[in-house]
């Protein structure tokens, strides 16, 4: 991972709702949100109650005291002997039948691998992970894994000798060294280790004593999480606009790294943070479809439950003396626009990527590196396969919460999410097979049509012959009356 330059956190605390931006050289790439009345619950350890047990799923619904029943596979339930074949790598056990694994009515201590997305209910794993500032303790795992963006292979050996030196094996679990750890002192991991072991006691304890259905250990709140995920070398300051906030982190900090706890200064200024620096609109941005590029090119970014889907277009860009020379600048600077426009949205699953036809095949390899460079900063777990001839690339990208569209919008109540409706001319024929339907099926003096005013106009002016002629078919009048609270798409035709 390349390093963070220029970096800063700005928070924002109302009554309701935090939010936190990530600013890397004045740009906004990442915006974390919680509100009250949706906190998020990834990371929370809970009691759960085996529901369900779905051998052809290999999987198991566990009810944990939530809205929906949360989702177990059987990939990321821990074995009894896991810790002793768990290599540095932490690799997952083989997948066996589920009803060997758990059975209904068994209670199991669970956490939260992803909130709950749509209608999908939480994904849960036993393999419980603690994180600290430094390390996360894998109580059921093995061995000791240092995080792979930490490419100094010297840096790496140092890392691993130190945690290895403190691990007590006769206590079984496994250690991964996290990417701020690069650097720091074996007395700060040592106490890190410390400070996890007797978490985990603490979770052990209370996991046993309480019932199923209820809240084991809770994740930090947003601000602290942030503290002790981002606030890494590159980070110059974090921004804190509410005085109750800024104390409880300075406190988080002087505990669990006092070294850092001079960059959190707050905010105080009668102008909002968030509109001091932009944010606002670059997150009004952030929900629109189209993107522009600084070339003249722009993407157009189409989110559905099943995938994501990104194309690339020149638009105005002509800035080259031949065309594939203009595709390729515009693809390359696309590259690295749709690297932070994943981020920012915070888009997760599949993801297809249309970009421009290349002939050649060397402008595609030098597009898709571009890609992955661009990628290279984000915390989100991706994996992108080769440009096909057609300039189509696949991508993954670790989903473990809702995108910022799901979180900041609701489907449209007149296109019900689809992004489109009827138009005038559709729903005018609609009315006029409905009328001969209903004048067929009923006896009635005369017909009356309540519309969409766009709809009433048309039948009067474009479709006014076709509604002569269907009186006379019918035999009978037909009235027309506008309603300025239907949707273009909705009419109704009563009987008089």
């Amino acid at each position: 991972m390349s390093a963070v330059k220029n970096a800063e956190i700005l928070i924002n605390i109302t009554a309701r709702e935090t939010r936190a931006a990530l600013v890397e050289g004045g740009v906004l790439q990442e915006l974390f949100l919680e509100r009250a009345s949706r906190l998020g619950i990834a990371g929370n350890v809970y009691k759960g109650r085996v529901s369900r047990v779905l051998p052809g799923m290999q999987a198991a619904f566990i009810d944990v005291g939530l809205e929906r029943t949360a989702f177990l596979h059987a990939s990321d339930i821990a074995r009894p002997a896991h810790h002793e074949q768990a290599a540095e790598g932490f690799v997952g056990p083989d997948t066996e039948n589920i009803r060997s694994l758990v059975s209904e009515g068994e209670e199991i201590l669970v956490q939260v691998l992803k909130d709950p997305i749509g209608t999908k209910g939480a994904r849960l794993t036993t393999f419980i992970s603690l994180p600290s500032r430094f390390l996360v303790y894998m109580p059921k795992g093995g061995g000791i894994g240092v995080s792979s963006r930490i490419e100094d292979e010297a840096e790496r050996q140092r890392l691993r000798e130190a945690v290895s030196q403190f691990a007590e094996p006769e206590q079984g679990g496994g250690y991964i060294v996290r990417t701020v750890a690069e650097g720091v002192g074996v007395e700060a991991l040592r106490a890190d280790m410390l400070f996890l072991r007797r978490l985990w006691e603490v979770v052990r304890s209370k996991g046993a004593q309480l019932p199923a259905g209820r809240l084991v250990h809770e994740d930090l709140p947003l601000p602290a999480r942030l503290l002790r995920d981002l606030l890494r070398h590159g980070v110059e300051r974090v921004s804190v606009d509410s005085a109750a906030a800024h104390g409880q982190m300075l406190e988080f900090a002087n505990t669990f790294m006092p070294d850092q706890a001079d960059r959190i200064t707050l905010f105080s200024q009668p102008r909002p943070i968030f509109d001091l620096h932009n944010i606002e609109e670059e997150v009004e941005r952030a929900l629109d479809r189209k993107v522009p590029l600084k070339s003249g090119g722009y993407l157009m970014i189409d989110q559905t439950e099943a995938l994501t889907t990104i194309d690339v277009n020149t638009g105005a860009y002509v800035g080259h003396r031949t065309q594939e020379e203009t595709i390729f600048r515009t693809n390359l600077e696309a590259a690295v626009a749709i690297a932070r426009q994943l981020r920012l949205r915070n888009l997760g699953g599949i993801i297809i990527v249309d970009f421009i036809d290349m002939e050649e095949s060397d402008h595609r390899q030098q597009v898709l590196q571009a890609l992955e460079k661009a990628l290279a900063a984000d915390y989100a777990k991706t994996h992108v396969s080769s440009v096909s001839p057609l300039g189509l690339v696949e991508m993954t990208r670790k989903r473990t919460r809702e995108s910022l569209e799901h979180l900041l919008c609701e489907p449209c109540p007149t296109c019900t999410g689809r992004g489109f409706v009827k138009s005038v001319e559709t729903v005018c024929h609609e009315i006029f097979r409905e009328l001969l339907r209903q004048s067929r099926q009923f006896d009635c003096k005369q017909l009356m049509v309540l519309a969409h005013q766009d709809v009433t106009e048309s039948l009067l002016d474009e479709e006014s012959a076709s509604l002569g002629e269907l009186e006379v078919l019918i035999g009978r009048p037909i009235r027309l009356q506008s309603e300025a609270q239907y949707a273009v798409d909705q009419y109704d035709v009563v009987l008089m």
